[in-house]
């Protein structure tokens, strides 16, 4: 019997089920299985009572809940007995991220780790998604942020925030007039899109992905776009479109500011296609650090209510 296999139990028992509970841990739902079917084995009972809709704990699962709940306990109060100890030098947690998640959703994040673990230090690099996803494969980095999934082989990603790409296009009476039309759906996505000088994201960026991605699935082939330009930085891209160099797709949490302050108009792409997630990613061939770990439960806490 280990502590993993006990954190386990308890989150299935909390969470309802295996695969709430694997995202809660940040592990796959068969190794959350695993560690659950290796606890019973060794115990020699049943913990769970499962069905088709729902899983709960049996009459030995709840006489363990409680020890188990204990041990979880001790074990975090053992940890911040020796967090207090550690030497000013400490650890330093290695984080790549994309510009999204490092501009937009990364400072609470910190503030939180800051808070929580205040000796302990990271470093951030901010790259575009695919360089993200190479760092962390190299093991340049113990955890990456990235606006789309890409590599699959090396990597395991986590959703855990909901974005949301929006057309952005200067606040002038050309854009106005199409806005107060109901500016659409149907018209954003077939009727105007192709025919406007288009800024988009640098190749590599998980945002221009995305975009693309949508173009697609709207019928649009991006050969047939008026690009006249591809930048780095979402600031740029906003200062441009605002000043009528084109139009440009972009994330909603990049943009709110200048819409709110009416220096773009937003018109949305189609509801569920234009939804994406934010994603945490590690390389599943490493064991994960402790402090990754920890890092790890802090994403969780900030942002609990955002996974799909």
């Amino acid at each position: 019997m280990n502590l993993k296999q006990l954190e386990a139990f308890v989150s299935v028992a909390e969470e309802g089920s295996f695969s709430k509970a694997a995202k809660h841990l940040f592990l796959t739902q068969p190794t959350v299985s695993a560690h659950v079917s290796s606890l019973e084995q060794e115990l020699g009972v049943c913990l769970f009572v499962r069905n088709t809709k729902e899983v709960s704990l049996s009459e030995d699962g709840k006489k363990l809940h409680g020890y188990a709940k204990q041990m979880i306990v001790l074990q975090r109060e053992i940890e911040t007995v020796f967090d207090r100890t550690r030497k000013e030098s400490s650890h330093c947690i290695y984080i790549a991220a994309s510009s999204v998640p490092s501009q937009y959703l990364l400072p609470q994040i910190l503030a939180k780790f800051s808070e929580l673990y205040p000796r302990e230090r990271f470093k951030i690099m901010e790259t575009d998604s695919a360089k993200v996803v190479e760092q962390v494969i190299n093991g340049n980095a113990d955890i990456g942020f990235t606006g789309t999934v890409l590599e699959k082989k090396y990597c395991r990603y986590i959703p855990f925030y909901q974005d949301e790409l929006v057309i952005i296009t200067p606040n002038t009476e050309k854009f106005k007039n199409l806005h107060e039309k109901g500016g659409t759906k149907r018209q954003a996505e077939k009727m105007w899109i192709q025919d406007e000088p288009l800024i988009m994201r640098e190749e590599g960026s998980g945002t221009r992905k995305e975009a693309e991605r949508l173009l697609k699935k709207m019928g649009i082939h991006t050969d047939a776009l008026k690009v006249v330009a591809s930048m780095e930085n979402q600031e740029t891209i906003k200062r441009s479109v605002s000043r009528g160099v084109g139009i440009s797709i972009i994330s909603r949490l990049a943009a709110e500011d200048e819409i709110r302050a009416g220096e773009v108009l937003s018109f949305p792409l189609d509801v569920e296609a234009g939804k994406r997630y934010i994603n945490v990613v590690y390389n599943k061939n490493f064991q994960l650090s402790a402090l990754a770990e920890s890092f790890l439960r802090v994403v969780n806490k900030v942002y609990p209510k955002s996974t799909p």
